[in-house]
C-alpha cells in the first residue's frame, strides 16, 4: 500500500522559511509516471495546488508561489520536501501532500490516488 505522511512544524513565524517533508512508502518516488504534489487549505477555504515534483525530477509550480516556494526530492530516503520563504498568517493553512498518476497540476482532489493526513500549520502574527 502507497502511504504518505507529511511533517512540519505546527507553527512559523511571519518572515521566516516553512520548510515540510512527506515522506512516501509503499512505492518509490522515482516510479513511472507518478507527479507529487503540495496542496494545502486555509481556514474556510477550498484547496489551493501549490507545487509538483514528477517522477523524472521535474518541477511545477502555481505562479502565486513561483517566487517563494521551492520543491525538492530525497531519492535516497524517498521523500520529497517544500520549502515556503517568506510566510505571512496568509499562509496559515493544513499541508497535503499527494500523488497523481500523471501530469495533473491541479487542486482537484479526484485527480490524486494517495493523500497524506495533512498537518496543520500556523503563522503567527
Amino acid at each position: 500500500q502507497v502511504q504518505l505522511q507529511e511533517s512540519g512544524p505546527g507553527l512559523v513565524s511571519p518572515s521566516q522559511t516553512l520548510s515540510l517533508t512527506c515522506s512516501v512508502s509503499g512505492t518509490s518516488v522515482t516510479t513511472n509516471y507518478y507527479f507529487w504534489s503540495w496542496i494545502r487549505q486555509p481556514p474556510g477555504k477550498g484547496l489551493e495546488w501549490m507545487a509538483a515534483i514528477g517522477y523524472d525530477g521535474s518541477t511545477y509550480y502555481d505562479p502565486s508561489f513561483k517566487s517563494r516556494a521551492s520543491i525538492s526530492r530525497d531519492t535516497s530516503r524517498n521523500q520529497f520536501s517544500l520549502q515556503l520563504s517568506s510566510v505571512t498568517p496568509d499562509d496559515t493553512a493544513a499541508y497535503y501532500c499527494a500523488r497523481a498518476p500523471g501530469e495533473w497540476l491541479v487542486a482537484a482532489a479526484d485527480r490524486y490516488d494517495a493523500w497524506g493526513q495533512g498537518t496543520q500549520v500556523t503563522v503567527s502574527s
